[in-house]
């Protein structure tokens, strides 16, 4: 499984694991992994569509949604879980990395973070409208590391029940944090023009700066 990594001007700095959307590795996760690294952090991005599909990279339109969600429906959950535990280990031997790798990662990528947070130790996760956590929160006892979901509440993937049910589990578990903003799904992306929601994305980036800042800090 190939992995892309980013590096700080630094050189070295902690280390994060970014999971793609189901569009790949392209121009907008490249484009999160430059910010995290200029904020001083080293970044791995695998891959995770590379059992079928290596190198898959698609367009943000109606288009590319529709190719990529057909690609994203040949993902075995369990066995992408395992790949992306493989790939946090395998991030900690990048040259430059310090310590334990956090995980992140947006939409299919922040189903995923959440699997690894439970199945992996990453020191930090931050999982942005994943839409199977959810039904995933069976296995929140195994999750030790601080955790952060961004959601918005007019998502038509994800519906708010589900978004209510996470505010119910992790109520009175220190270290969860969960954020909601007035916005649909996939607000991040600025690379597309159906979901972007530029006020949201700034808000909530800026939540998982202090985030990481608190539990990922860079020297």
């Amino acid at each position: 499984m190939a992995i892309h990594v980013w590096a700080p001007d630094s050189g070295s700095g902690p280390a994060i694991l970014l999971l793609q959307e189901i569009f790949g590795v392209g121009p907008y996760v490249k484009a999160v992994a430059a910010r995290l690294a200029d904020a001083g952090y080293v970044v791995g991005a695998p891959d995770v569509f590379w059992r079928f599909a290596p190198g898959w990279e698609s367009s943000h339109d109606q288009e590319g949604l529709t190719a990529s969600l057909e690609q994203a429906g040949k993902l075995d959950p369990p066995t992408a879980v395992g790949d992306c535990v493989a790939a946090l280990n395998a991030l900690r031997a990048v040259d430059g990395a310090t310590g334990i790798p956090a995980v992140m990662g947006f939409c299919l990528g922040g189903t995923l973070a959440w699997g690894i947070a439970v199945a992996g130790e990453p020191s930090a996760c931050v999982s942005y409208y994943g839409s199977g956590v959810a039904s995933m929160l069976g296995g929140i006892d195994s999750v030790s590391c601080p955790t952060l979901f961004h959601f918005g509440n007019d998502d038509p993937f994800i519906p708010n029940e589900g978004v209510a049910a996470i505010n119910t589990a992790i109520d009175g578990r220190s270290g969860f944090v969960l954020n909601v903003e007035n916005a649909g799904h996939a607000f991040d992306n600025h690379e597309s023009e159906m979901f972007w929601n530029e006020s949201a994305a700034q808000t909530a980036w800026a939540k998982t700066m202090a985030f990481f800042a608190e539990h990922l800090p860079v020297a």
